[in-house]
């Protein structure tokens, strides 16, 4: 199952012409899994642009806990409203595997849009499906429960990142069952007894940092 549309990220709504273009105006570089990106705090003067792997949005709590805002991977942009707002990175972004990434300036981001209207409407479509999915996950959160909430967080990887075959859907999952938890907004616990349930049910498979979907018609029902 590839992602359709947005479930693109905005690399892969620009053209090959497009991608040229930025291409030239960045550079690259690889990051090994841990590595820290950027930190919560630091001045906002580049955009990354995921051509391989997956990174984990940080944010750190009051009490000195560790948060999971959001998982990005193949073509997703990030650090580009820090920018344009406060000029500080509002989070920590961390490597979860081999990441390589294309390092572009703000200014030249900016400009690189100002000049390819291509690339403008894909920007545009990026973060209207940003704001759609934080909408969405906000009202899930006030009438979900936790199981709910984690159901629909797997359908959505694997509709970005899952490859499927004969009916299944496989996702190589970057995340632990806590940092899972953290991101359906739920409690590890309540991950590894719907885990437990819906591999007694025939839902799921599941292996280390892997997820096979296996019914994915009885997954929706749960998430809905």
């Amino acid at each position: 199952m590839q992602g359709t549309g947005a479930a693109k990220g905005f690399w892969g709504l620009l053209s090959g012409a497009e991608q040229r273009a930025l291409w030239a105006l960045g550079l690259t570089r690889e990051y090994p899994p841990g590595a820290t990106m950027c930190v919560e705090g630091d001045p906002a003067t580049h955009v990354f642009v995921l051509v391989t792997g997956w990174v984990k949005i940080l944010a750190v709590t009051s009490d000195g806990h560790e948060r999971v805002l959001a998982l990005r991977g193949h073509g997703d942009l990030i650090g580009e409203v820090a920018g344009d707002t406060t000029g500080h990175r509002n989070a920590t972004v961390q490597a979860v595997d081999t990441v390589r990434a294309l390092i572009v300036g703000h200014d030249r981001f900016n400009s690189f849009l100002d000049s390819h209207q291509g690339a403008a409407h894909a920007y545009r479509r990026t973060m209207i499906q940003r704001l759609s999915d934080t909408s969405t996950m906000l009202r899930r959160h006030s009438v979900t429960s936790g199981a709910q909430r984690l159901a629909a967080l797997l359908l959505e990887l694997a509709g970005r990142h899952g490859s499927g075959v004969n009916g299944e859907i496989h996702v190589a999952m970057p995340l632990s069952q806590e940092e899972l938890a953290s991101l359906a907004g739920t409690s590890r616990a309540t991950v590894t007894r719907a885990f437990q349930n819906w591999r007694k049910r025939g839902f799921i498979r599941t292996a280390y940092r892997d997820i096979t979907i296996t019914d994915i018609q009885g997954l929706r029902q749960i998430a809905d």
